[in-house]
């Protein structure tokens, strides 16, 4: 029993002076002496994980914390304790549904253990299901309702991101964050996170000098910056992403992913190096290892809008259509903010209409757009365009003379309205229109161009043509439509070699930008010299 107490005094000496090391060690020691002691066993659980979370030791211990868990669960097979600590290793470990499991173990063996539900409504924070977080929470500061300062700030973080926006949940927020910081002094893990957190101060002089030398890219004298720090702090997961970021703006990817890659080993709850990961794959056109991390990540927190219409757009250019309308319709479903809905669902709308000619779901989501943001220009310009592909003008022309009385000097409004009237054969409407494109936007190529063709093939002003089309390739020289229709007014004019140079101009500049069936511009040539 004396020998029992000396070597738990040799333990706390060494871990109170920092050497886990010695302590993990002398654990071991008399483990060896005594292999079932159950305490010995939760006590080298306890340096294990504080091993394994001290940001100066490069090492995981965490497998080997639960396996003490486990093995002094073997003689306390009831313990709320240990059910708790199990839990918790497999949280910080990333298991979140594990962790979940063992918790509520600890809860049914003593329903009154505040910890095991705070730590439950931080995995349920994690897993984004947050009613469950809030429920846990609000359980874990009745069991301890002067110490449980974590479980206050949790839901006052809970309520500010509530998708419910009201000023109930606003004043509720602000009083749970001040009844954090009254009971933070009673409250354990509170006070060790905060202690943790001022440590973290010592790193921001390094932390600034890097900023500073990516700001002027300095990347190579950041480089030697982080990569130094991460030496001395080889757990100080933040340095891994910075170092990453620089690899990225040196465009050495592999490195890039490298450390994000540690970053993510470190943490694997670190939702920031995800992000940055999948931005590296993205940068170097891997888009399947894009999708791959992605999927991951949506594992890992379901609900986070932003992720589903990121996969959603690499979806779309790698082809799988189906695949990323139901993950744009997913982002749209979440729904965080107005402004950013509206653009997902404008993108959506786009999908329909381009890639699957579903006209009516395009209008569907053009108009879910505007009663998100009505005085979104760009909606009225796309919602404009499906009724024009499904050849329903009148609705067409009635969504851009709304977007006029939003604003009556846009040019492209006003352009695409005199599109609109000249395919319904009102060419004085359409003239006006064009006009008035032009008068806001002076170097409005297509207008120029359009205008132009109103007036060689509609009124047979060959001249007046001639002019406009020159206006449209001086605001826009690789513009092919405009030099092929020059070409076609000057040859009226008898000037064929000139109207065959610009016909080659148009062919030239037509395989870059396929405006125009290649032959067209070859029949054209031909019957220049037929």
């Amino acid at each position: 029993m004396n020998n029992t107490k000396q070597l738990e005094k040799k333990i706390n000496k060494e871990y109170k002076i920092g050497n886990v090391k010695s302590a993990i060690e002398l654990c071991q020691i008399g483990l060896q002496d005594d292999p079932t002691n159950a305490d010995l066993h939760v006590r080298l659980g306890d340096l294990y994980l504080a091993w394994h979370l001290d940001i100066y030791n490069s090492c995981q211990y965490i497998d080997e914390a639960i396996t003490e868990y486990q093995r002094a669960l073997e003689s306390y097979i009831d313990s709320a304790e240990i059910y708790f600590k199990i839990g918790q290793a497999h949280y910080f470990k990333g298991d979140l549904d594990k962790a979940v499991n063992y918790l509520d173990t600890a809860i049914s063996k003593n329903p009154k253990l505040g910890k095991a539900y705070y730590l439950l409504a931080e995995t349920y924070t994690k897993k984004a299901r947050f009613l469950e977080a809030s429920f846990n929470a609000q359980k874990a500061v009745k069991c301890t309702p002067c110490a449980n300062s974590c479980a206050h700030f949790l839901l006052s973080n809970l309520y500010n991101v509530s998708s419910a926006r009201s000023f109930k949940n606003f004043a509720l927020s602000k009083i749970e964050f001040v009844l954090s910081l009254l009971t933070l002094p009673f409250d354990k893990i509170a006070l060790g996170n905060v202690a943790r957190s001022l440590s973290y101060l010592k790193f921001f002089p390094i932390l600034i000098k890097g900023a500073y030398q990516v700001q002027i890219k300095a990347y190579n004298d950041a480089l030697e910056t982080y990569i130094e720090a991460i030496e001395k702090a080889p757990g100080f997961i933040p340095l891994y992403c910075l170092l990453g970021d620089v690899y990225r703006a040196l465009g050495q990817f592999d490195d890039a992913i490298t450390e994000y890659k540690m970053a993510i080993w470190l943490d694997s709850l670190n939702i920031n190096a995800y992000r940055h990961l999948c931005a590296a794959y993205e940068e170097q056109g891997d888009y399947d290892s894009a999708v791959e991390i992605y999927e991951k990540l949506i594992q890992i927190m379901p609900n986070m809008p932003d992720v589903h219409s990121n996969l959603a757009n690499i979806l779309y250019v790698k082809g799988d259509i189906e695949n990323a309308i139901s993950h744009f319709q997913t982002a749209v479903t979440l729904n965080p903010k107005k402004q950013w809905t509206s653009i997902i669902n404008q993108t959506l709308g786009f999908v329909y209409q381009e890639s699957k000619n579903d006209l009516n779901a395009a209008i569907s989501s053009y108009q879910s757009a505007y009663l998100l943001t009505p005085k979104d220009i760009d909606i009225y310009v796309n919602l404009g365009s499906a009724f024009y592909d499904k050849e329903d003008i009148d609705n067409a022309l009635q969504v851009y003379r709304n977007a006029l009385d939003l604003d009556p000097k846009n040019a492209q409004i006003h352009c695409n309205l005199g599109f609109l009237y000249w395919g319904k054969g009102d060419i004085d409407e359409a003239l006006k229109e064009y006009s008035l494109a032009i008068e806001f936007k002076p170097d409005y190529d297509i207008a120029y161009n359009n205008m132009g063709v109103i007036y060689l093939d509609d009124l047979g002003r060959v001249r007046q043509a001639i002019d406009l089309f020159k206006k449209s390739v001086e605001f826009n020289p690789n513009y092919a439509l405009a030099h092929f229709n020059l070409a076609r007014a000057i040859a009226i004019t008898g000037d064929k070699i000139e109207a065959a140079k610009l016909y080659q101009i148009a062919q030239d500049i037509n395989k870059v930008t396929n405006e125009i069936d290649p032959q067209d511009i070859l029949d054209k040539i031909n019957a220049l010299f037929s």
